[in-house]
């Protein structure tokens, strides 16, 4: 779980960053980073999320 809570803050330091470029800059590269960065993290936390639940329910059966 600790590489998990590791991997969350990078993505959310990484998000500050971009979002930060983009105030300073007015870029909407850096926005646009910052979203793709955002959804990619949502697909693999759903798909951690899935494995995880799987592996209860086969623990179960």
């Amino acid at each position: 779980m600790l590489i998990i809570r590791i991997a969350g803050f990078l993505v959310l330091l990484s998000i500050g960053i971009a979002l930060a470029f983009y105030a300073f800059t007015r870029d909407p590269r850096y926005l646009a980073l910052a979203g793709r960065i955002f959804r990619v993290s949502l697909y693999f936390a759903a798909a951690f999320m899935a494995f995880y639940v799987l592996e209860r329910v086969i623990l179960v059966v």
